[in-house]
Protein backbone atom coordinates (compact mmCIF):
# COMPACT_ATOMS: atom_id res chain seq x y z
CA UNK A 1 0.00 0.00 0.00
CA UNK A 2 1.29 3.46 -1.23
CA UNK A 3 2.45 6.10 1.24
CA UNK A 4 -1.02 8.32 2.66
CA UNK A 5 -3.23 5.89 0.69
CA UNK A 6 -6.43 5.20 3.47
CA UNK A 7 -8.16 1.79 3.62
CA UNK A 8 -10.74 0.43 5.29
CA UNK A 9 -12.52 -2.90 6.63
CA UNK A 10 -16.47 -2.80 6.35
CA UNK A 11 -18.07 -5.40 7.62
CA UNK A 12 -22.02 -4.95 7.66
CA UNK A 13 -25.68 -7.36 7.64
CA UNK A 14 -26.98 -8.15 3.81
CA UNK A 15 -29.74 -10.66 3.45
CA UNK A 16 -28.63 -13.11 6.35
CA UNK A 17 -25.31 -12.56 5.68
CA UNK A 18 -22.20 -10.63 6.81
CA UNK A 19 -20.19 -9.27 4.11
CA UNK A 20 -16.51 -7.81 5.05
CA UNK A 21 -15.35 -5.74 1.81
CA UNK A 22 -12.11 -3.32 1.45
CA UNK A 23 -12.59 0.66 0.40
CA UNK A 24 -10.73 3.51 -0.21
CA UNK A 25 -13.34 6.23 1.39
CA UNK A 26 -16.10 5.63 4.00
CA UNK A 27 -17.81 8.62 4.91
CA UNK A 28 -22.05 9.36 5.97
CA UNK A 29 -22.79 10.44 2.63
CA UNK A 30 -25.41 13.30 3.22
CA UNK A 31 -28.33 10.26 3.89
CA UNK A 32 -29.58 10.31 6.90
CA UNK A 33 -28.77 6.86 8.57
CA UNK A 34 -26.65 5.78 5.72
CA UNK A 35 -22.78 5.15 5.11
CA UNK A 36 -21.39 5.76 2.38
CA UNK A 37 -18.77 3.46 0.83
CA UNK A 38 -16.87 4.49 -2.19
CA UNK A 39 -13.88 2.55 -4.04
CA UNK A 40 -14.12 -0.76 -3.34
CA UNK A 41 -10.76 -2.71 -3.46
CA UNK A 42 -10.26 -6.44 -4.21
CA UNK A 43 -7.36 -8.75 -4.36
CA UNK A 44 -5.81 -9.42 -7.66
CA UNK A 45 -6.96 -11.65 -10.09
CA UNK A 46 -4.64 -14.96 -10.46
CA UNK A 47 -5.25 -17.76 -12.25
CA UNK A 48 -4.36 -20.56 -9.85
CA UNK A 49 -5.69 -19.70 -6.62
CA UNK A 50 -9.63 -18.36 -6.89
CA UNK A 51 -11.31 -17.27 -3.31
CA UNK A 52 -14.84 -18.16 -4.38
CA UNK A 53 -16.29 -15.90 -2.04
CA UNK A 54 -14.23 -12.55 -2.87
CA UNK A 55 -15.31 -13.54 -6.14
CA UNK A 56 -18.69 -13.09 -5.13
CA UNK A 57 -18.25 -10.24 -4.11
CA UNK A 58 -16.59 -8.90 -7.22
CA UNK A 59 -19.68 -10.13 -9.24
CA UNK A 60 -22.30 -8.28 -6.91
CA UNK A 61 -20.27 -4.48 -6.73
CA UNK A 62 -18.63 -4.93 -10.52
CA UNK A 63 -20.20 -1.74 -11.77
CA UNK A 64 -20.75 -0.22 -8.20
CA UNK A 65 -18.97 2.82 -7.92
CA UNK A 66 -20.77 4.13 -4.83
CA UNK A 67 -23.11 2.01 -1.91
CA UNK A 68 -24.79 3.14 0.96
CA UNK A 69 -25.51 0.86 3.71
CA UNK A 70 -28.07 1.36 6.22
CA UNK A 71 -26.21 2.03 9.50
CA UNK A 72 -27.77 -0.06 11.09
CA UNK A 73 -26.50 -2.81 9.30
CA UNK A 74 -22.84 -2.02 9.56
CA UNK A 75 -20.91 -4.37 12.05
CA UNK A 76 -17.59 -2.47 12.64
CA UNK A 77 -15.41 0.07 10.14
CA UNK A 78 -12.15 -0.24 11.12
CA UNK A 79 -8.57 1.53 9.01
CA UNK A 80 -6.18 -0.86 8.18
CA UNK A 81 -2.34 -0.89 6.73
CA UNK A 82 -3.05 -3.88 4.68
CA UNK A 83 -5.32 -5.42 2.11
CA UNK A 84 -7.08 -8.42 3.36
CA UNK A 85 -9.66 -10.71 1.14
CA UNK A 86 -13.18 -9.93 0.96
CA UNK A 87 -15.57 -12.38 2.45
CA UNK A 88 -19.31 -13.01 2.62
CA UNK A 89 -19.77 -15.24 5.63
CA UNK A 90 -23.15 -17.22 7.00
CA UNK A 91 -24.18 -14.91 10.13
CA UNK A 92 -25.92 -17.76 11.78
CA UNK A 93 -24.55 -18.77 14.88
CA UNK A 94 -22.24 -15.79 15.10
CA UNK A 95 -22.44 -13.75 18.53
CA UNK A 96 -22.70 -10.03 16.14
CA UNK A 97 -25.38 -8.15 16.66
CA UNK A 98 -26.86 -5.36 14.64
CA UNK A 99 -27.61 -2.29 15.63
CA UNK A 100 -31.12 -1.42 16.70
CA UNK A 101 -33.23 -0.46 13.89
CA UNK A 102 -34.82 2.38 15.80
CA UNK A 103 -31.92 4.41 16.05
CA UNK A 104 -32.94 7.85 14.95
CA UNK A 105 -36.02 8.98 16.01
CA UNK A 106 -39.00 10.65 13.69
CA UNK A 107 -39.65 14.40 14.20
CA UNK A 108 -43.51 13.79 12.97
CA UNK A 109 -44.59 11.62 15.39
CA UNK A 110 -48.03 12.12 15.79
CA UNK A 111 -49.15 9.84 18.31
CA UNK A 112 -46.09 9.40 20.17
CA UNK A 113 -45.22 12.49 22.28
CA UNK A 114 -46.54 13.37 25.35
CA UNK A 115 -48.05 16.53 25.47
Amino acid sequence: MSGNKQLFRVSFHNQGKIYEVYAERVNDGGLLGFVQIEGLVFGERSGVVVDPSEERLRDEFADVSCSYIPMHAVIRIDQVTRQGSGKIRDADGNNVMAFPHSLYQSTNDPGGSEK
